[in-house]
């Protein structure tokens, strides 16, 4: 604690002597403050998502800005850190799609051990992993119940998928929910000269805060890997004002689709009267950007995959669990044994389907234990697996058995095996945030002879696959299901390869590494790119490009002034005028900056050859 106050003091005593130098005259040339925006690189804007496949070039185009890339060094937080072992199991979308980014990128990660601590500040213990490095923290053990099972997974949770009837938690939790957040922030204070921080999912909404609090100014984005509920279902999650003032507190809010993004602006309208206008939610913290990124694979990998040995051990439980199959037709399932996965709906639609096909199809539902210590997760488990043995006695054989479920863990390697195995993968949660084993299962597949996704409408996922690439169900209506199931088993190979044809051209031009590079570009726009005592008569303290979207139209104004004879007093007046007004417009976006600290950058030379 007292190196941050220290810190702190310190940061104190420099702002004082910063903000007397924007106090200065200014001159209407803004000489050095020109010339950086002639030198700065033109930024792209990020994609919206999967690029349009029907233009040769895209893909091309498209690597060449992932390579591009800003070169921030970064910070990533997230509750759980990614095992990075290419052989052990992956615990979720989240760990899947954030380990290439701090392996390729050097960035520091940050989360936790999941193992309870004692809440004494340490230093961080950074571990290299690939160029980057992994920060494992014990949280305390007093908070965690709150923090974890409690506020994040049975309040948040359930609420996220817009599910209330499975919401849960004491009063408690919010304050152990907070107080967790408070920890993870004073851990990262070790890194707070890096570039910028990006954190991840509804464990730390309030973290951005947290960070700001401990005067830690660089820019701070957020993405959400879970979906976002309409107002009527956020109100009822305990503080909810408090969590949506505080995420506020971000530079950058990411969403996985449009849909939870409109949700999200739609909660800022209902319950704060907060309008957004290009993107861009102004109050009285400043400006917070708002987007969709949805998350991609990486294809390259998943071939690479395909072609993996697998260990003695595990190459031997994949061969039995095909044996079942006996080379017969079946689909696949491949889900956290959570009740947001529909899972019990998709065992009722395959007793539908057997009812009217008997012996038609099998199912092959991988379920890892998730939450095992929840009752809730509990009650789901047992229900689940009571519904498989229903279906299994009242339709099964001695010798063949409808529905084939484990709840181990499968590698990448193995998984890919069992996906191009699988004719048709049957994916349909009731909400999910994007949904990876989707785009896995097709990417894994023959291009020659490839299976049929049937998907969740409700799944992130299927806002990338339109109804002629996937089959689009209600997750809620088992018979919806059965009928897809049935129309995927019974394809011709001519449909088949055509609609998986169009998802992978998706996949294939909108990566994870295009994720997150189109993520960190738009993140990279909150950092300073010109210093405010270059507009000394504002006083507002500093800026950035994203709040100065009129910066143009007053430097050509400013240009024009310049440019006229000075012997012309009437023209000379006119374009002053000009340059006036778009020096008020420029001003008004500005307004709210104040309160945002940042570091001066080095003194640029001017066009006049004197110093900035």
């Amino acid at each position: 604690m007292a190196r941050i106050q220290d810190t702190l003091g310190a940061a104190t005593l420099d702002s004082g002597s910063t903000s007397a130098a924007t106090r200065q005259d200014e001159t209407i040339g803004q000489a050095a403050f020109d010339q950086h925006l002639d030198e700065r690189p033109q930024e792209q804007q990020a994609s919206a998502g999967p690029s349009d496949p029907s233009e040769s070039d895209e893909v091309e185009d498209r690597l060449d800005a992932v390579n591009q890339q800003p070169d921030l060094k970064l910070v990533v937080i997230s509750n759980r850190i990614a095992s990075f072992d290419p052989n052990q199991p992956q615990t979720g979308g989240l760990a899947a799609a954030l380990e290439p980014v701090v392996e390729r990128s050097g960035a520091v990660w940050i989360g936790s051990s999941e193992i309870g601590g004692d809440g004494i500040e340490r230093p961080l213990p950074l571990v290299p992993t690939g160029a980057g490095h992994v920060a494992r923290l014990d949280l305390p053990a007093a908070d965690h119940p709150g923090y974890y099972r409690g506020y994040s997974n049975s309040t948040l949770w359930p609420a996220l998928h817009s599910l209330p009837d499975r919401m849960s938690g004491s009063e408690e939790d919010y304050g152990s929910y907070r107080r967790i957040n408070d920890f993870i922030a004073r851990a990262a204070f070790d890194v707070r000269d890096r570039d910028a921080f990006w954190v991840h999912d509804y464990h730390l909404l309030p973290l951005g805060a947290d960070l700001n609090d401990l005067g830690i100014e660089r820019p701070t984005g957020f993405f959400l890997h879970t979906p976002w509920p309409t107002p009527d279902m956020i109100e009822r999650v305990p503080n909810h004002r408090e969590l949506m003032k505080l995420m506020l507190k971000y530079d950058l809010l990411g969403f996985q689709t449009n849909r939870d993004l409109n949700n999200f602006l739609a909660c800022l309208r209902t319950h704060f009267g907060l309008e957004s206008k290009d993107g861009v939610v102004t109050t009285e913290r400043g400006q917070t950007r708002l987007q969709k990124f949805p998350i991609g694979i990486d294809p390259k990998q998943f071939a690479e995959y395909l072609a993996a040995d697998l260990s003695p051990a595990e190459g031997e439980k994949v061969s039995s669990l095909l044996q079942n199959f006996q080379g017969a037709k079946f689909a696949i399932g491949v889900d956290r044994l959570d009740y947001t996965k529909g899972i019990d709906k998709r065992v009722q639609a395959l007793n539908e389907l057997l009812t009217k096909e008997p012996q038609s199809i099998s199912l092959l539902q991988i379920a890892p234990s998730s939450r095992a210590d929840v009752e809730e997760y509990q009650n789901y488990k047992e229900d689940v697996e009571n519904a498989i043995n229903h279906v299994n006695a009242d339709h099964g054989t001695d010798e063949w058995r409808p529905i084939h479920y484990t709840n181990d863990s499968f590698s990448q390697a193995a998984l890919a095996r069992l996906y191009r195995a699988a004719k048709i993968g049957v994916l349909t949660p009731l909400r999910d945030g994007m949904n990876l084993v989707a785009k896995e299962y097709v990417a894994a597949q023959d291009p020659k002879d490839p299976g049929v996704l049937v998907l969740s409408k409700f799944a992130g996922a299927a806002e990338d696959f339109n109804e002629d690439e996937a089959l689009l169900v209600d997750p809620n209506h088992p018979k919806e299901i059965a009928a897809a199931i049935s129309k995927a088993a019974n394809m011709p190979l001519e449909e088949r390869v055509r609609r998986w044809r169009s998802m992978m051209d998706k996949i294939e031009s909108y990566t994870i590494h295009d994720w997150s590079a189109d993520y960190l570009r738009e993140l990279d726009k909150s950092r300073i790119t010109i210093p405010a005592d270059q507009f000394h008569h504002l006083g507002l303290g500093w800026t950035n490009e994203a709040q100065m979207p009129l910066y143009q139209n007053y430097a050509a104004a400013v240009t024009a002034y310049n440019d006229i004879d000075p012997a012309d007093a009437a023209l000379k007046e006119a374009a002053y005028a000009d340059v006036k007004s778009a020096f008020v417009a420029l001003a008004a976006p500005l307004k709210h900056t104040q309160d945002r600290l940042w570091d001066l950058p080095a003194p640029t030379a001017s066009r006049d050859g004197h110093r900035g």
